[in-house]
């Protein structure tokens, strides 16, 4: 453990101004007060707030969050008090120690509900003083390192909520490396096959390529001197999880990642990060499409780099970052960057962007009235995301989450300019509403009367906001559109029962299927939930079970032996006037095929089962229900004037329904009644001559095959 004297060596290292004598009095306050203490792993309890402190003096921090670190788990576990710390160590470090116990005191990995309120919680605490944040990143990045000593369901839950919660966490508050540390200590716990995995693959490579890193560090700096810039360069493997997560998103083996290895070039000036550039790319060929230049365009949390990846040694793949000394201490300390010291004096960094004003505006959300579900996801997208800031026209900032499309944009701006939007022009070229938006561009939105969300626009969305008001529209204008289709579905059903489809008579029908009213009948109706003929059931029952013309069935079959049931068959649907052939299930009956079923194949080699048939001309049941498979363009009224042409044609729709939508076609499956051969050609007839029918042919399915005995 580390002694009181080595701990206030290590604070006076960069700030030799420290108070070294408060430093003293925490370390034995706190050593007092844990005395007795064990950890799981059976060391004094004592030793894990000394580790927290250290891992904050190696961040250059202030000597009140140095304090808090000692004293972290005093209030909480053992006889000390607020009054008692604010006594002793003053009002500002008592309330530290307070903000970090009741951190600790959250479980944030309980249920969706209680973790959205809890971080609710979280981030009112932290937006009082963000040091409470980094003591508690510290606490819990020693706890993973010791975690061994737990529980392994214990070590699982913690592993998941660092994960899920605090390694994002650090990677907003711009603290990359700890990020990448407890990420890959969770890694360790949540899927050590995995890391294992991987760590034996780099093992090998090693092996087979010799030290890749010094080699390429030793090119790159030849290649530096030439041009006589000085630099730093640095390399290294990338984390073990790092490259899983790599593997997981592309979707692709060890052995075709190319980028596992990442160098750094750190220079003097901001005009010696550009020349760097240019003498890599001079040098090694840059891979297409993966070039950023965060020092023109630097992300939210303060990161300013150029990233680019070359084709470097061996045709291997490599990242590089190119940083000043001042971009460098913010990408690697983040907000910590805030409290550092030189010369015992507290050092403003230029670039550092305090993430105090993300938490703040954050926090004030807290009071628009989100629910759980929003608040949790709004902020997991704040966290897990980068931002890009893009420009309206008039020079507006509209901010976005990495990813977001001109649909995202549009819906920025307004609702109505989202439902109006047709297309989009970036930096004055027309471009997909799919496009990726990215940090500085000018984006105008083109917008038309009239025009309304897509389904696909659901997909191609990003952002809560522009997702929820899609799908509200879509919603209303389904119901819209299924109420008129069911209205014309509705007309046609009741006229061929000699009956009209009145307020009255929709009212009535809605009444007896338990509906609020006559446009819920509809909906329901046009939407293929309920069909035309059970509507017209629960008024006209006797109407709507009679044929239009009443025949004896057992006459309708030439060939069928007496008392033999029959039954059509579902794979082809034969209607009289087609040419058929029956096929025997012993006990049971017999199956109409229509002569040219592709069914009938499977019964090449059982002739005993055959029998020739035809249909009695003149003595054949009134009512044969075919199945159309019908493509339609997706225009207004085009599903109402089908179900009109269809009603002229003295046919009936008995069901309906979708099976492929698509933003300019609809497929669907209709169930039409007809008499036979010669009804059936005039009602495709009548259909394919209308210009927004793309396609209509039977359905003919094999796998609708009867294979089931006859029922009664």
């Amino acid at each position: 453990m580390t002694t009181s004297a080595e701990l206030i060596a290590l604070v006076r290292s960069y700030n030799p101004r420290s108070d070294a004598a408060l430093l003293r009095r925490a370390y034995a306050f706190g050593e007092e007060m844990h005395e007795g203490q064990k950890r799981q792993s059976g060391e004094p309890y004592f030793t894990h707030p000394v580790a927290v402190a250290v891992i904050l003096a190696e961040q250059q921090m202030d000597d009140a969050s140095i304090v808090t670190a000692l004293l972290h788990d005093t209030i909480e576990d053992t006889r000390a008090n607020f009054a008692k710390v604010e006594e002793l160590f003053g009002r500002e470090i008592a309330e530290l120690v307070d903000g970090v116990t009741k951190l600790t005191n959250l479980q944030l990995s309980s249920t969706e509900t209680k973790q959205a309120e809890n971080f609710r919680k979280l981030f009112m605490a932290t937006s009082r003083d963000l040091r409470v944040t980094l003591v508690k990143l510290a606490d819990r990045l020693h706890n993973m390192r010791t975690i061994r000593s737990m529980r392994p369901e214990k070590q699982a839950q913690k592993a998941r909520e660092t994960m899920d919660i605090y390694a994002p966490l650090a990677g907003r508050m711009g603290m990359q490396w700890m990020r990448d540390e407890l990420e890959d200590l969770a890694f360790r716990v949540l899927n050590p096959d995995g890391r294992n995995s991987i760590i034996r693959r780099f093992i090998t490579l090693q092996r087979e390529t010799g030290d890749v890193i010094e080699k390429i560090t030793a090119d790159m700096r030849l290649e530096l001197e030439k041009a006589g810039i000085v630099a730093e360069v640095r390399g290294r493997a990338k984390k073990p999880y790092s490259i899983w997560r790599k593997m997981q998103a592309k979707d692709q083996g060890f052995s075709r990642l190319s980028d596992i290895y990442g160098f750094r070039v750190i220079t003097a000036t901001e005009a010696d990060c550009y020349r760097v550039l240019g003498t890599i790319h001079q040098r090694w060929r840059a891979v297409p499409g993966r070039f950023k230049d965060y020092i023109s365009q630097p992300k939210s949390n303060g990161y300013r780099s150029i990233h680019t990846t070359v084709s470097g040694r061996d045709g291997k793949r490599v990242e590089v970052q190119i940083r000043t000394r001042e971009m460098h201490e913010v990408a690697e300390t983040g907000v910590a960057a805030h409290w550092s010291y030189r010369d015992g004096e507290r050092v403003e960094n230029r670039f550092a962007v305090d993430p105090q004003r993300w938490i703040t505006a954050l926090t004030e959300r807290l009071d628009e009235g989100h629910d759980h579900d929003e608040f949790l996801d709004m902020v997991k997208l704040e966290m897990y995301t980068d931002q890009v800031f893009c420009f309206t026209p008039k020079g507006e900032v509209i901010k976005l989450p990495r990813g977001a499309t001109p649909i995202d944009f549009a819906y920025a701006i307004h609702t109505r300019i989202g439902h109006a939007c047709v297309g989009a022009k970036v930096d004055g070229m027309r471009v997909p509403l799919w496009t990726r938006l990215k940090n500085g561009q000018s984006v105008e939105i083109i917008t038309a009367e009239g025009q309304t969300p897509q389904a696909t626009w659901i997909d191609i969305a990003v952002t809560g906001r522009a997702k929820t008001a899609i799908r509200r529209s879509l919603r209303e204008e389904d119901r819209e559109r299924f109420i008129k289709l069911g209205r014309e579905l509705a007309r046609v059903a009741f006229e061929n029962v000699g009956k009209r489809a009145t307020d009255k008579a929709l009212a009535t029908a809605a009444k007896a299927l338990a509906l609020e009213g006559p446009d819920d009948l509809l909906e329901l109706l046009g939407s293929a939930e309920i069909t035309s003929r059970e509507v017209v059931r629960t008024i006209y029952p006797d109407l709507a079970e009679k044929p239009a013309e009443t025949v004896d069935a057992r006459r309708a079959i030439v060939g069928l032996e007496s008392g033999q049931k029959h039954l059509r068959a579902p794979c082809c649907q034969p209607v009289p006037g087609e040419r058929i052939v029956g096929i025997t299930f012993r006990g049971h009956g017999v199956f109409l095929h229509a002569i040219d079923c592709a069914v009938l194949a499977q019964y090449e080699n059982q002739n005993e089962r055959w029998i020739d048939l035809q249909w009695q001309e003149g003595v054949h049941p009134a009512v044969n229900t075919v199945t159309l498979d019908i493509s339609i363009s997706n225009d207004a009224g085009v599903l109402g004037r089908i179900c009109t042409l269809i009603g002229e044609q003295s046919a009936n729709i008995s069901d309906l329904s979708f099976i492929d939508r698509k933003p300019d076609y609809f497929r669907l499956l209709i169930d039409v009644d007809v008499r036979d051969a010669e009804h059936l050609h005039r009602v495709m007839t009548a259909l394919e001559a209308d210009s927004n029918v793309a396609s209509i042919e039977r359905s003919r399915d094999p796998d609708r095959a009867a294979t089931v005995p006859f029922k009664g």
